[in-house]
C-alpha cells in the first residue's frame, strides 16, 4: 500500500519567484535555495505527486495563488555549501487567491504552522487545512471542480 498523499506550502518573494515566472517556465521548475533545516527536513519528506500552495510572501504579496505537484524528490545539488531541492510542476491558479488575512480570520486555520513560524519557507499543511484554503480560493483550476460543477447543472 502506498504511502498517503502530503500536501506543502511553498513560499517565494514574487520579485524573486513568481507564478508568472512558473508557468512561463514551462511549469516545472527546481525549487532550491532553501537554508532553514526543518524547511529542508519538510523538503527531505516530500513524495511525488504531493501537492504543494505556492504562495507569494513579502509586504505586498502574502497569499496563496496557486498550486504545484512535486515531480522529483529531494537530491543533492553539487557545489559549495551542499544544498538540495526539489522539482515541482505547475497544477493550476487558484480561482481566487487566498490572502493571509483572510486565512488569519477563518476559525477552522487556527493553528496552521504558517502562522506559527510565519519565518518558515516550506510549511507542512494538514489535509483538513489544504481542503479548507482550497474552499476560501473555489479551488484551483485543474482540480475537477469544473467538470463536477458542468455536470451538476
Amino acid at each position: 500500500m502506498g504511502k498517503e498523499k502530503q500536501y506543502w506550502l511553498l513560499k517565494t518573494e514574487p520579485g524573486e519567484w513568481s507564478w508568472d515566472d512558473q508557468a512561463a517556465n514551462g511549469g516545472i521548475t527546481k525549487w532550491d535555495g532553501v537554508k532553514n533545516k526543518q524547511a529542508q527536513k519538510h523538503m527531505k519528506s516530500m513524495k511525488l505527486d504531493d501537492l504543494c500552495f505556492f504562495y507569494h510572501s513579502g509586504a505586498s504579496a502574502r497569499r496563496v495563488v496557486g498550486v504545484v505537484s512535486v515531480v522529483r524528490e529531494w537530491y543533492e545539488e553539487e557545489g559549495e555549501g551542499k544544498t538540495g531541492a526539489v522539482d515541482v510542476k505547475e497544477v493550476g491558479m487558484m480561482r481566487q487567491t487566498v490572502d493571509l488575512k483572510e486565512m488569519k480570520k477563518d476559525d477552522e486555520l487556527k493553528g496552521w504552522g504558517l502562522f506559527r513560524q510565519p519565518r518558515l519557507s516550506v510549511v507542512a499543511v494538514e489535509k483538513r487545512v489544504w481542503d479548507r484554503v482550497c474552499d476560501l480560493g473555489g479551488g484551483f483550476y485543474g482540480d475537477c471542480r469544473e467538470v463536477e460543477e458542468e455536470s451538476g447543472e
